[in-house]
């Protein structure tokens, strides 16, 4: 299967640390590879219903929700660009991974299936220069990627907080130019070591 990365930008605010580091990742991709840009705050998902005990799932067919689904079930590598926002993902981020309890009922999207072996990657930056911090946030995408049957490929972090900063760190910006070059393992639960 021919690579298809998809970037979900999970920040309230365009061109942030979280999304420049991102991008600086992403110019290390094999030419030709496919790449598509989505901002969370662009296309907005309503909040989350939990409909998991009613019958009536319907695949949506227009709006935020049909694109991010479509979108997302098209890609063999999802990256979660979401800043560090008290010690987790982004409300942007959050709704969204809500939403894929909802396409797991989803008549003729597969969701869980059609995901499993695909890689899910994450990349934050945050304003704290201690990355045990990130703890939370790294779990959470490393938690629905296991549940999903996903390979995980870790978290790009990188330290900033004003615009820009994150281009001044070098250890960061080091480790993106190999962040995508690994072969990520399946994902797995702590439990299960």
């Amino acid at each position: 299967m021919t690579r298809n990365f998809l970037f979900l930008l999970g920040s309230s605010r365009g061109d942030g640390n979280t999304e420049l580091l991102a991008r600086r990742a992403a110019e290390q991709l094999p030419p030709g590879t496919t790449r598509r840009w989505l901002s969370l705050a662009e296309h907005p998902l309503p909040d989350f219903e939990d409909l998991r005990h009613d019958s009536d799932h319907v695949r949506p067919s227009e709006g935020p929700a049909a694109l991010l689904l479509d979108a997302t079930l098209a890609a063999t590598d999802l990256i979660i660009a979401s800043p560090l926002y008290w010690y987790s993902v982004s409300a942007h981020t959050k709704r969204y991974l809500d939403h894929w309890s909802g396409w797991l009922r989803t008549p003729g999207a597969d969701f869980r299936r059609t995901m499993a072996g695909r890689t899910l990657w994450g990349v934050t930056a945050l304003a704290h220069a201690e990355e045990e911090v990130a703890e939370p946030l790294v779990g959470t995408l490393n938690h629905a990627a296991a549940y999903m049957g996903m390979r995980f490929g870790g978290v790009l972090l990188g330290n900033g907080s004003r615009p820009g900063d994150v281009l001044a760190d070098s250890a960061a910006m080091a480790r993106a130019k190999a962040f995508f070059a690994q072969e990520p393992p399946l994902a797995r639960f702590p439990y299960e070591d």
